[in-house]
């Protein structure tokens, strides 16, 4: 048991800190290729992977429902969400794509809020969704003179879409339990995103040919691939299985640290007063957003408990309940 948890701990560490990096390796990639593209790239490559892999392993095709539901879940998290933060890394740095992207938390929490019917809207909930806001504001008073340049504006744009988008699908995919090998899904997810985004890129003109670019390319499409995909994901899903949930998502809080030192000691991108001091109020925020939530889910499950000991609930709706704290 103290070594699957040793290992789990292990495993966190390389997700907070891999996925991290990843800011760097788009944003290195997006100088040669358009953005939607390298996802795109990205996405059937770790697909076909996984996605082979099992099928070698002779694992099934997923079921209709299934195959429906991680449709839904790769269209939001992985066509929309990845492609679209990738494609926001040709307008805008590294370091600020993942401040905006650590606001995931706290966009989940809002629309918990919004779509599922057991989370509140708490004052320390809403003290944390303006503080995190707030955060952000400071980092942009470092770029208001960037802010009237059209494609700075456009990437910043995309960014808060991709980010609004990942958080939604989150949200869908905490209310349904798929019944198949949680990376065979994630492959599959990978795969049915990489194969929307890449014809659209072919009918918009944003593509270009991978075997004239530089090896520099080739490294970061590779690293994607290998450490942020396949590695980092893997990861992730061990991690989540053996740790509770409120500790794995760390990983949230350090992401932003490691792209934004990173992007500076690497990129030469911006590490000024203002970015330290707004990345610190933003991730504030979000750690109070995401407190309350946990808390509230942590009340739900105690009444399921306490509902279930009394033998109240008929089994649909206990079933019920439980699916409602997932994730």
């Amino acid at each position: 048991m103290k070594k699957e948890l040793t290992k789990a701990y292990i495993a966190l560490g390389i997700v907070s800190f891999f996925w991290g990096t990843t800011y760097i390796a788009s944003r290195i990639a997006t100088r040669e290729m358009p953005g939607l593209f390298v996802a795109g790239l990205r996405q059937v490559t770790a697909g076909l992977m996984l996605v082979g892999y099992f099928l070698i392993k002779k694992y099934p095709l997923p079921s209709r429902s299934d195959f429906k539901k991680i449709t839904i879940q790769g269209i939001l998290m992985l066509s929309i969400a990845n492609g679209i933060l990738t494609w926001s890394l040709q307008y805008v740095n590294s370091g600020l794509d993942s401040i905006i992207a650590g606001l995931v938390p706290l966009f989940v929490a809002l629309f918990s809020v919004l779509m599922l019917k057991h989370i509140r809207f708490t004052k320390w909930m809403l003290i944390g969704l303006i503080t995190g806001f707030l955060g952000i504001v400071v980092i942009f008073y470092e770029y208001l003179d960037q802010l009237v340049i059209p494609t700075f504006a456009f990437g910043v744009s995309l960014a808060f879409i991709s980010t609004i988008s990942w958080s939604v699908g989150t949200v869908h995919t905490s209310r349904y339990q798929l019944s198949l090998n949680i990376l065979y899904a994630t492959g599959w997810q990978m795969l049915i995103a990489g194969t929307i985004i890449i014809p659209i890129c072919f009918i918009t003109g944003q593509y270009s040919n991978p075997f004239h670019a530089s090896n520099s390319l080739w490294y970061s499409l590779v690293y994607l691939v290998l450490f942020g995909s396949l590695l980092a994901y893997s990861a992730y899903v061990f991690a989540i299985s053996k740790l509770p949930p409120t500790l794995v998502s760390i990983y949230a809080y350090i992401n932003p640290i490691v792209a934004v030192t990173l992007g500076w000691l690497l990129l030469h991108e911006k590490m000024t007063f203002n970015v330290v001091t707004g990345t610190v109020i933003t991730l504030a925020g979000v750690y109070l957003v995401n407190r309350e939530f946990r808390k509230q889910k942590s009340k739900v499950k105690d009444t399921v408990l306490s509902l279930q000991g009394g033998e109240i609930l008929s089994n649909n709706k206990k079933t019920s309940l439980w699916n409602l704290l997932r994730k």
